[in-house]
């Protein structure tokens, strides 16, 4: 595990969880693709102590049972790149009249509202203000309800580009708090968002959907720079996450190094041969395109970004389908808060309308996601000596994948959070 997980074990101590046994309907082993009718996952400690046929599995005296015989259990459902501090309502001009510490409130009802959906699990990528480094403190000390979360902080960009896009006029002389040019100044800014807080590094590597002014395909960084980001990344413990829709910036941050690619929407046959070559993530934020499509005039996105996705979602729908068929490593990633937080769910239907199983959806949420994250060896699956993360469903995913949707019972490593 890199250095920035540790810390999530040590207050998660400061949570207690009593010993329970929980009597699932079925559960899907998400190696295997095969569920287990009448099981029993028993939990002590906060980690799944074994799991089993019922016929099998003894509960001990004293345990809590709880009762899923009626529901599908699965692994906690991770999701890699979401913005819990911001909401739908809030983009474009509106953005301007949102305070730090009114985000940070944001953050707190939406940190609930996603673990209460199945999510126990998030990478928060983009912050003002450090923003989702308190509300990762917060759940971690046990004062308010959420994910487990891996958070960036502002995140990094050139000057003028997608992550500096304000909204105001030159004579604000308005600078976002993650800019840096050129190697040592980029290398600079990765020494400070670490030092204040960030799990991860989040780097805006070519323009963007939502931002005004730039174009989605235009590179930003220079490979030189995203270099020098990886290599100061890597060296302090933090792994990078790159935003890249363009097809030059998505083959220079995989040349860098960069850990995943975020939207990756014009990849050519080259950026995928490279991504496998490095073992790079791809992850495609493909569900929001609906929402913005069909919902972003009404909640005052701009009228440019609205165009913008127009022209782009097919394109990395295309290029999600060319990337799974490839063999890329995919994680599940939404861009939550371009959409409503708690409908992280609906990206499933999607990955599955554009070629994946349901077990495949299902994977890139939980053992991809959990490579990822640095997490393969304690979470993403429903295993003995792993963090009790399970979550159960009403009805079959494998049969219909919009079940992740039925949520009805979520528990965290070993505290119950939800149940129906």
């Amino acid at each position: 595990m890199r250095l920035y997980g540790a810390s999530f074990f040590l207050f998660a101590a400061t949570l207690s969880a009593a010993p329970a046994a929980l009597r699932c309907g079925k559960l899907l082993d998400v190696r295997t693709g095969i569920e287990q009718a009448n099981a029993v996952i028993l939990v002590a400690d906060g980690k799944i102590s074994r799991v089993g046929p019922a016929a099998e599995v003894a509960i001990p005296a004293g345990a809590t049972v709880i009762d899923l015989s009626g529901d599908t259990c699965l692994p906690g459902l991770m999701d890699v790149h979401d913005h819990l501090t911001s909401d739908p309502e809030m983009e474009g001009y509106k953005s301007l009249g949102v305070s730090i510490p009114r985000q940070t409130v944001m953050g707190v009802k939406n940190a609930r509202i996603t673990l209460h959906a199945g999510f126990t699990t998030v990478r928060n990528l983009g912050a003002d203000g450090y923003s989702d480094v308190a509300v990762r403190d917060g759940i971690m000390a046990g004062e308010i309800e959420g994910p487990r979360l891996f958070v960036s902080g502002p995140p990094l960009s050139i000057t003028g580009g997608h992550c500096d896009n304000d909204l105001l006029a030159p004579e604000y002389h308005a600078r976002a708090e993650g800019v840096a040019d050129g190697p040592w100044e980029a290398r600079a800014k990765v020494r400070e968002v670490v030092k204040y807080g960030a799990d991860v590094v989040k780097v805006c590597a070519s323009g963007g959907v939502m931002s005004k002014g730039d174009q989605v395909g235009t590179p930003q960084y220079s490979l030189e720079e995203l270099q020098a980001i990886v290599a100061e990344a890597h060296k302090l413990g933090r792994k990078v996450a790159a935003h890249a829709h363009g097809t030059q910036s998505i083959k220079d941050s995989i040349r860098a190094g960069i850990d995943s690619v975020e939207h990756a929407s014009l990849i050519d046959d080259e950026g995928i041969r490279l991504a496998k070559e490095h073992g790079t993530f791809l992850v495609y934020d493909i569900y929001n395109d609906d929402f913005i499509l069909q919902e972003g005039a009404k909640v005052g996105m701009l009228p440019e970004s609205i165009e913008k996705e127009r022209a782009l979602g097919k394109l990395q729908r295309a290029s999600f389908q060319r990337a799974f068929q490839a063999g890329c490593k995919l994680a599940f990633g939404t861009d939550g808060g371009v959409y409503p937080h708690g409908d992280n769910w609906k990206q499933f239907r999607t990955m599955v309308e554009f070629g994946m199983k349901p077990i495949e959806a299902i994977r890139t949420a939980t053992l991809n996601a959990a490579e990822l994250l640095d997490l393969s060896k304690e979470a993403g699956s429903l295993e003995a000596g792993f963090l009790a993360d399970v979550i159960a469903v009403d009805g079959d995913p494998l049969q219909d994948v919009a079940r992740l949707g039925s949520v009805k019972f979520v528990m965290r490593q070993g505290v119950v959070y939800r149940k129906d």
